[in-house]
C-alpha cells in the first residue's frame, strides 16, 4: 500500500482510496490526473481484491488509452491484460461484436471512416441528381448523431437550406445514407455509440451482462462528453454506480463538437451523495504562470470552484508584447525564439489556423525550424489550392490538372461523366482539355453548364493579364460563389479565414514586391516548396491552434493574437456559454506553459481585406497589471516600456460599470457572478438558481469585489 500512496499528495490519495459509490475528481491542469487514475485502479486490484475483468477505464483517444495501459502494465504486471481500457468507440465495438445481432447488425459489420462516408454520400447525391459536395451533409449527419436528437428535432431547428438544397431534400439524403449503410452491412463511428445505447435499452439482459464486466467504471476527460456519451455512461453505471469521473470544467473547449459542460457541472445532481475530490496542486507551471491562469478563469460562472496551487515557487514573470500590427507580432516571436534557442521546448499557440502563415514566414526567415501540428502548410490547404488553381488555369489553360480541380469547385452542375467524355474527346483529337471544353456542344447533349464555365474562364484569362493577384482572386470569389459554398461546410469558418489570409498575403506581396498574377504564383510555388520539410527536424518550434494544444506542455509558450474577435472569437460573442468557452480556451493555452509564457496582441490587423484597429482581448484586461511584465519589440532589453493601458474604471453610478466576472449580492437571490453586461442589463449566475437577467438600475446589486 505504501508504494501506491507515498508519491501522491493528500487529495490524490483520497481519490485512490475511494472504493464504492460515485465520485467526481475535479482535476486541474497539470495536477497528475492520469497518475491518480492509474494508482486508483492498482489500489482496487491490490487492496480491494477487485478482479481485473471487472474494471473499465474510458479515455477519449486511442493514444491516451495506450499510455494508460502501458503504465498499468508496469504497475500491476500481467493483471493489466484483463483490464478493459479503451475509448467510448472501442468499447462500443467490443459490445456490438458480441451482441450486435440484437439490433440488426451482422457479425461481420464494417466501420466506415471519413473517406467511406464521403464516397457513399457522393453516390447518393449523384443518384438524386444533386450537384453538391458531401461536406455539408456529413456535418448535418454528425450533428444529428452526436446530439442523439433525431432527424425530426434537427429539421425543426435547421436552416432552410443545407449544402445548397432545401432541408427537406437534405433530410432525404440522410435517410438514404442510413439505408445505404445498412444495405452494405456498415456503420459509421457515431452509430457505434447510438446502436450500443439502443441495444442496452431494448435488451436489459445484455446490459446486465455488460455491467458485470464493468463493475468499476472510470471516465477520463468527463467535461468533453457529448449527450450520447453521457447517456451511455449512465446506462453502464446503473442504479448503484461505482463510477469515478475525472475532468476539469475549466478545460471544456469542445462545444463545437457537441461536448456538454453541464455533464460534469451537474454530476452531483445526477448522482446524489457523490464524493467530490479536487486536485489543485499543479506540477507543471511556475507560480507566476498559475497566478495569471487563476486570475483569468475565476471570471467564469460555469465552473466548479478550485484554485491551482503551484509546486514550483516563483518563476519568470509572464511577458506581454503589444505589437503595432500582426506582421510585427510575428517578427517579435521569431526574434525572441531565435534569441532563446533550444527550439524543441517552444510552442506558438493561436486561435485560428489562418494565423499560422505570418508566423511560418517570419520563423523561416529567422532560420528557425518549424513543426506545424494539426494542419497542412498554408499553401497546401484545400481552399487555397482551389483558388490558386483558378489563377494557374487563367494563365495557362492547357494545365489540365488544375482545370479538372476547379471544373466543379464550387459545384456548378458539371458531373464526372461529363468531364470523362470531354477528356476522352481531348485524347482522341489530340487537343488540350480546355479546347475540348470549348467544343462541348459537339461532344455532349447538354453543354450549357460547360459553356458557362468556359465563358467564366475566358473572362478570368483576361483579368489575369490586366489585374494584380488581389483583384484577380476577388473576381474569382465574386463570380463563382466560392465563399457561399465554404460557409456551408463543417469547418467553413476556418476555411473562410484561410481565404481571407490568402488575400492578405497577396496584398502584402503587391506592396512589397509588386508584379503580375503570374509572378505571385511563382512566389507561392517557391514558398510552398520551402514548407515541405526535407526531414522532420529533431529540434523545431511547434506551431498549433489552442484546441490542438490541449493535453500538452512546453517549457516556453507564445500565446499570440490576444484580441477581440480573435480570442474571444467573433462567433462567440452572442452567447454567454460560447464566451466562457473562449475564456477556457485562453486558460488552456496559459496552462500549457511550464517555465516561460509570452502573451501578445496586435493593435492593427487586417479583417476581410481592410486594415482595422484591434482591441486587446477582454481576457487580458482581467489579469491584474502587476502579474504582467510588458516588453518591447526586442524583448526585455527594450526600455523604457509604456505601461499596459487599461480603461479607467467608470464611476459606480453609471450603468456600464459591469463588464463580466464581478462578484455581486442580490437582495433576493443572494451572491452570484456577473457573466455578461449590455446596456443597462446584466446577466448573473446565482448558484442553485441559474442565470438571471437584471436591470442594473433597479436590481439593488452590491459589489463584493470592490
Amino acid at each position: 500500500m505504501s508504494d501506491l500512496l507515498s508519491s501522491l499528495n493528500p487529495s490524490q490519495q483520497e481519490a485512490v482510496r475511494h472504493f464504492e459509490g460515485p465520485a467526481l475528481v475535479v482535476a486541474g491542469a497539470g495536477s497528475g490526473k492520469t497518475r491518480t487514475v492509474v494508482h486508483r485502479i492498482a489500489y482496487l486490484l491490490r487492496e480491494r481484491r477487485v478482479y481485473p475483468a471487472e474494471i473499465l477505464a474510458v479515455t477519449f483517444t486511442n493514444k491516451a488509452a495506450g499510455e494508460m495501459k502501458e503504465r498499468l502494465e508496469k504497475m500491476v504486471g500481467p493483471a493489466a491484460k484483463d483490464l478493459w481500457v479503451s475509448t467510448f468507440h472501442s468499447a462500443s465495438v467490443r459490445i456490438l461484436r458480441a451482441y450486435g445481432e440484437h439490433v440488426g447488425l451482422k457479425p461481420g459489420f464494417v466501420i466506415y471512416d471519413d473517406d467511406d462516408q464521403n464516397t457513399l454520400l457522393k453516390e447518393i447525391l449523384k443518384d438524386q441528381g444533386l450537384e453538391a459536395k458531401p461536406g455539408p451533409f456529413r456535418a448535418m449527419i454528425d450533428r444529428i448523431k452526436n446530439r442523439g436528437e433525431g432527424l425530426a428535432t434537427f429539421l425543426r431547428e435547421a436552416p432552410d437550406f443545407i449544402g445548397g438544397v432545401p432541408k427537406e431534400v437534405a433530410a432525404e439524403v440522410f435517410r438514404k445514407y442510413q439505408s445505404g449503410l445498412r444495405m452494405q452491412g456498415a456503420v459509421d463511428f457515431n452509430d457505434l455509440l447510438l446502436l450500443t445505447i439502443e441495444l442496452f435499452e431494448q435488451h436489459p439482459a445484455v446490459l446486465h451482462k455488460v455491467r458485470q464486466r464493468a463493475r468499476f467504471i472510470h471516465v477520463d476527460e468527463y467535461q468533453d462528453t457529448n449527450p450520447v456519451q453521457y447517456k451511455l455512461t449512465r446506462l453502464l453505471a446503473g442504479e448503484k454506480p461505482n463510477l469515478m469521473v475525472v475532468g476539469d470544467p475549466d478545460q471544456s473547449i469542445y462545444g463545437f463538437r457537441n461536448a456538454d459542460i453541464h455533464n460534469i457541472l451537474d454530476f452531483s445532481k445526477d448522482y446524489p451523495g457523490a464524493k467530490v475530490i479536487r486536485l489543485e496542486e499543479n506540477y507543471r507551471s511556475s507560480q507566476a504562470i498559475l497566478q495569471v491562469a487563476n486570475a483569468v478563469i475565476e471570471k467564469n460562472a460555469l465552473r466548479l470552484e478550485k484554485v491551482l496551487r503551484p509546486t514550483k515557487a516563483g518563476g519568470e514573470p509572464v511577458r506581454l508584447y503589444r505589437a503595432p500590427n500582426a506582421r510585427e507580432e510575428a517578427a517579435f516571436v521569431a526574434r525572441e525564439i531565435a534569441r532563446l534557442g533550444g527550439y524543441q521546448g517552444i510552442a506558438v499557440l493561436y486561435r485560428t489556423n489562418a494565423q499560422s502563415r505570418l508566423l511560418e514566414e517570419h520563423l523561416r526567415r529567422a532560420q528557425v525550424p518549424v513543426r506545424l501540428i494539426g494542419a497542412v502548410g498554408f499553401f497546401e490547404r484545400r481552399e487555397i489550392k482551389d483558388l490558386l488553381a483558378y489563377g494557374r488555369v487563367a494563365i495557362n489553360p492547357a494545365d489540365s490538372i488544375n482545370l479538372r480541380r476547379i471544373v466543379n469547385t464550387p459545384p456548378r452542375g458539371i458531373g464526372p461523366t461529363t468531364v470523362a467524355r470531354l477528356l476522352e474527346h481531348a485524347q482522341k483529337t489530340g487537343t488540350t482539355v480546355y479546347e475540348a471544353f470549348r467544343a462541348a456542344e459537339q461532344v455532349i447533349n447538354r453543354p450549357q453548364q460547360v459553356q458557362a464555365f468556359v465563358q467564366l474562364l475566358d473572362e478570368l484569362m483576361e483579368a489575369a493579364f490586366e489585374t494584380g493577384p488581389v483583384a484577380f482572386f476577388e473576381r474569382v470569389l465574386e463570380q463563382t460563389g466560392f465563399l457561399e459554398a465554404l460557409k456551408e461546410e463543417q469547418d467553413g469558418e476556418d476555411r473562410l479565414q484561410n481565404v481571407e489570409e490568402l488575400l492578405r498575403a497577396a496584398r502584402d506581396w503587391e506592396e512589397e514586391e509588386g508584379g503580375s498574377l503570374s509572378d505571385f504564383l511563382d512566389s507561392v510555388a517557391l514558398t510552398a516548396k520551402a514548407e515541405e520539410p526535407q526531414q522532420a527536424p529533431e529540434e523545431a518550434v511547434t506551431l498549433m491552434t489552442l484546441h490542438n494544444a490541449k493535453g500538452l506542455e512546453f517549457p516556453t509558450v507564445f500565446l499570440v493574437g490576444l484580441e477581440e474577435n480573435l480570442l474571444p472569437h467573433r462567433n462567440s460573442l452572442n452567447r454567454l456559454e460560447d464566451l466562457e468557452e473562449e475564456r477556457r480556451l485562453f486558460y488552456v493555452g496559459i496552462t500549457r506553459a511550464q517555465d516561460r509564457l509570452y502573451l501578445s496582441y496586435a493593435e492593427e490587423r487586417e479583417t476581410y481585406g481592410k486594415r482595422e484597429f484591434s482591441r486587446p482581448s477582454r481576457f487580458l484586461e482581467e489579469i491584474p497589471p502587476d502579474l504582467l511584465k510588458e516588453v518591447g519589440a526586442f524583448g526585455d532589453s527594450a526600455v523604457p516600456v509604456l505601461p499596459y493601458s487599461r480603461p479607467e474604471p467608470r464611476p459606480k453610478t453609471q450603468l456600464s460599470e459591469f463588464k463580466g466576472g464581478e462578484k455581486v449580492r442580490h437582495p433576493k437571490f443572494g451572491s452570484g457572478t456577473v457573466v455578461a453586461a449590455m446596456g443597462g442589463e446584466v446577466t448573473v449566475m446565482f448558484p442553485g438558481l441559474g442565470l438571471k437577467k437584471l436591470a442594473v438600475k433597479f436590481a439593488g446589486l452590491e459589489r463584493l469585489d470592490g
